[in-house]
């Protein structure tokens, strides 16, 4: 399998990697995520560089440049910890174009691709506990539209956003609506997460909605799948930079006068580290080739690939930190921030033992097919 980049894709990559070094530093991430969690200033900026629009057709308004490009793009913002949650942007890029009426391609597509929309998904509900098909928000007839009532959960960017990708119930079978922000009967208490970025509660009181598609579990599984290898490419990037700042710091701390870096015990737990980083790396590639796949293998896939990266998500940072010792977990070393960006990252989507009951449970299914 070539797993080699395009020359378009590397350009995407050094774009990206000098925003994030160059605009994207330490100190305007704490200010960022001391004035609550986002920047529409900084979501401009991704928008300027045209990110907004790799999910996105050339018709629609956006670049069509497909998942690897966003495996690309979300590994560099990985590595700058970067608060905005442009994984969202792909799912609704991926969902809108994959499952959305004409007209709503029209009004939505080239906003989401230019940055002027912010799109997000709001699946989650307290009792659902990772499980897409548990959904107690309903949603009826009104008029030429629909009506939705419910509530959801953790939605990035919640109370910043204009739109919400939701689930929904009709007639007992789970659909998918486009309600906006702005809409009659909306609500949203929004906070600041572990990670520094920002999430809400929103709530849905007879709030117009837009039906984007009736086989609604079938597009949800496929927006969280999206969202799972962005999450995993993320992680790359996160756990690229933890290993390299934890290398930097051996290599400048010194004990009985001579650097921690000599310590052969200590390299040979680096050396694990980068191995964990490469198994996630390769399986982050494995997620990401297999989202164009039938829907069973791609769920299979993404759930094999969230396991480990949820496992070397959690090696890398656990170890980042004992091999820092008491300054590893200081607000005021960078160092803990990326170890609380990988905490909450292995959560995000499902966390790890959600996702090995997954990958159980369908090699159980198929074992049967086979016995």
């Amino acid at each position: 399998m070539d797993f080699n980049f395009t020359d378009d894709q590397e350009q995407l990559r050094d774009a990206v990697r000098k925003w994030v070094d160059k605009g994207y530093d330490f100190e305007r991430r704490r200010g960022i995520e001391a004035k609550g969690g986002f920047s529409r200033e900084a979501w401009d900026e991704l928008a300027e560089l045209g990110l907004g629009g790799l999910y996105i057709a050339e018709d629609d308004g956006g670049l069509g440049m497909g998942p690897v490009a966003g495996m690309v793009v979300m590994e560099e913002l990985g590595r700058g910890i970067v608060l905005e949650p442009f994984a969202q942007t792909l799912i609704a890029g991926a969902v809108l174009s994959g499952y959305a009426d004409a007209g709503t391609k029209d009004s939505w597509l080239p906003r989401i691709a230019g940055g002027q929309a912010i799109v997000v998904l709001a699946y989650q509900e307290r009792k659902a506990r990772y499980r897409l098909d548990v959904c107690e928000a309903t949603a009826a007839k009104s008029g030429s539209g629909y009506s939705l009532t419910g509530a959801k959960s953790v939605v990035p960017v919640g109370d910043e956003a204009d739109a919400y990708i939701v689930p929904a119930k009709v007639d007992g079978k789970i659909a998918l609506f486009l309600v906006e922000r702005s809409a009659s009967g909306v609500e949203a208490r929004g906070y600041g997460t572990q990670d520094g970025s920002r999430a809400a509660e929103v709530v849905f009181d007879k709030a117009d909605a837009t039906l984007i598609t009736a086989d609604g579990l079938a597009a949800l599984e496929y927006a969280v799948d999206v969202g799972i290898a962005a999450t995993c490419a993320e992680a790359v990037g996160v756990m690229d930079k933890t290993v390299a700042l934890t290398v930097e710091y051996m290599n400048q701390r010194k004990q009985f006068g001579v650097t921690i870096s000599t310590f052969q015990a200590l390299r040979h737990r680096v050396a694990d580290m980068k191995m964990q980083l490469e198994l996630a790396r390769s399986m982050s590639y494995y997620a990401t080739l297999k989202l164009n796949a039938p829907a069973e293998e791609r769920r299979q896939a993404l759930a094999r690939a969230k396991y480990q990266l949820g496992t070397s998500m959690r090696y890398v940072a656990a170890n980042s930190v004992q091999l820092h010792g008491g300054i590893g977990v200081t607000d005021e070393y960078i160092g803990s921030h990326y170890f609380r960006k990988l905490t909450q990252l292995e959560m995000t989507f499902g966390d790890t033992l959600h996702h090995l009951g997954e990958v159980s449970a369908r090699m159980q299914d198929t074992a049967g097919v086979f016995a």
